[in-house]
């Protein structure tokens, strides 16, 4: 036998058995890992992907996490799926959140999470362990990133459908007191016919104490079929505690509401919707054909809107104006995406007043913002809340879901109103306009952001009891006020107007 033909040979086979032991140690190193995935290969490359792809795993930080979560969750067969939910979860915070993050920082966070936990340690289902530590780590980045258990998340798909049951609240956790805090009561529904006001202190729920409890225990009880009695203790700024009973109902969301005043329109927009668009669309064609064609101005009504999709205020905002931008929005890469205007003003240049307050928030502030911007409108009421962040909603794997701040929008001018607010052209001071609601700015870990270069000022401040009452009740003086404005026919006119009512 010839040598060069032998050593082919043993080449050969060399190759072969090499073949066979990687084989063999890609079985072994599954049956060493004990991955979920059910394709052995992708099991090899999934544990990689975990050793290479996310470093934190193997920082000081994460190993405490890891060993509370171990310490405080039930040892069962979705303990590890859920340990990779919470890294998938932790992973898009990393990648997709306005700012770079401390991940050490939030690593302790979700550490403290846990910790907060009732129950005996070592008993815990790993899903409320994960839903711990996530709620805990995302609510140190700002007021408006949260996590979405899967309830929360279908919950948040029905409400801007503009249906959903319950008493027609939108509430916050108060950092300060520990309770619920009404942020508004929605137009017409059981909260607001009981009176509940923005500011208000929920303490009780049927007699029992929500103090310090998790914002999901006092949602759960605030819930309940239509038709049921639920009674809250109130908590009102220069005001004994007080007890409510009311009715829940299922809560059908009217977005858009008209009337008219004269010969002037009124629009008011609670929220925005998924169809505030076409229902702004036909509002103004009502009240045109009411008016027989004859409006003289339009008073756009957006006090205690607290906002919405940001699509729908773009598409409001382009009902009034013929071209230019309304928004743009910049996120943690620095590149700016605007929205501009193209289908033409609705009202065909007639004048706009813009009614905001302290309630007015996110997409109303927007709308107000770009129509103040392009002097398409005067502002007039209070300084708006002050929230100029965009937050993207990003399903996860097993149900639930991220909201995580990923921009800011910036109006026309190129200003953000991110803890500033808009700042109305005549300001109203009176009744109404006092609030103990906190502003963006208030809020903890609320994000900060530079003065903007241009930031308009208030030009004129009048009381709001020199005003006259108007709408369906007869009581709304700021509305009477911005009706004064239109049918004046000037800024100037309606100011001595105004001075001749306040010498009386």
């Amino acid at each position: 036998m010839k040598i060069t033909p032998l050593i082919q040979f043993f080449s050969r086979q060399a190759s072969y058995f090499v073949a066979v032991g990687i084989i063999l140690l890609f079985v072994l190193f599954n049956s060493l890992a004990g991955c979920s995935s059910r394709a052995p290969l992708a099991r090899v490359f999934s544990g990689f992907d975990v050793t290479f792809s996310r470093p934190y795993e193997n920082s000081q930080a994460y190993r405490i996490f890891r060993r509370t979560y171990d310490e405080y969750a039930l040892k069962n067969t979705i303990r590890m799926q859920q340990l990779k939910h919470f890294s998938d979860a932790f992973n898009r915070v990393r990648k997709e959140y306005l700012q770079e993050v401390d991940e050490n920082h939030l690593l302790a966070a979700a550490v403290e999470g846990i910790k907060k936990l009732n129950g005996r340690r070592g008993t815990l289902q790993p899903v409320a362990v994960t839903e711990a530590a996530l709620d805990a780590l995302i609510g140190t980045l700002d007021p408006h990133s949260s996590y979405l258990n899967p309830d929360e998340y279908k919950d948040s798909r029905v409400v801007t459908s503009g249906e959903f049951g319950g008493l027609g609240i939108e509430i916050n956790m108060n950092q300060d007191y520990k309770v619920i805090e009404i942020i508004s009561p929605i137009a017409d529904t059981p909260a607001y016919r009981a009176g509940l006001k923005a500011g208000d202190l929920i303490t009780h729920v049927d007699g029992v104490s929500i103090k310090g409890r998790d914002i999901r225990y006092a949602v759960k009880m605030l819930r309940g079929k239509p038709n049921t009695d639920v009674r809250l203790t109130i908590q009102r700024q220069g005001n004994s505690p007080f007890d409510v009973t009311i009715t829940r109902a299922k809560i059908q969301i009217e977005s858009v509401k008209w009337q008219t005043v004269g010969g002037i329109g009124v629009v008011r927009i609670t929220h925005f919707i998924s169809n505030s668009q076409q229902a702004l669309k036909d509002a103004l064609q009502k009240i045109f054909r009411k008016l027989n064609y004859k409006m003289s101005g339009l008073v756009l009504d957006l006090r205690n809107n607290p906002g919405g999709l940001l699509g729908q205020s773009v598409a409001v905002a382009d009902a009034f104006l013929s071209n230019g931008e309304i928004v743009s929005v910049r996120g943690r890469s620095g590149r700016s995406r605007g929205f501009s205007a193209s289908n033409g003003d609705q009202t065909n240049g007639l004048p706009i007043v813009v009614l905001i307050n302290r309630g007015s928030a996110s997409a109303s502030e927007i709308v107000a913002g770009a129509l103040q911007d392009h002097g398409r409108a005067i502002v007039m009421g209070t300084r708006s809340f002050g929230k100029g962040s965009v937050q993207t909603i990003t399903p996860l794997g097993w149900d639930g879901a991220l909201r995580l701040t990923t921009a800011l929008y910036y109006l026309p001018s190129g200003r953000t109103i991110q803890g500033l607010g808009v700042v109305p052209d005549i300001g109203i001071t009176g009744a109404s306009a006092v609030s103990s609601r906190r502003l963006e700015g208030d809020l903890p870990n609320a994000l900060k952001v530079g003065e903007p270069l241009t930031r308009p000022k208030m030009r004129h401040n009048i009381k709001e009891n020199n005003c006259p009452a108007a709408g369906k009740d007869g009581k709304d003086r700021v509305l009477g006020c911005a009706v004064m404005l239109l049918r004046s026919g000037s800024e100037d006119r309606f100011l001595a107007l105004m001075n001749r009512r306040n010498m009386k």
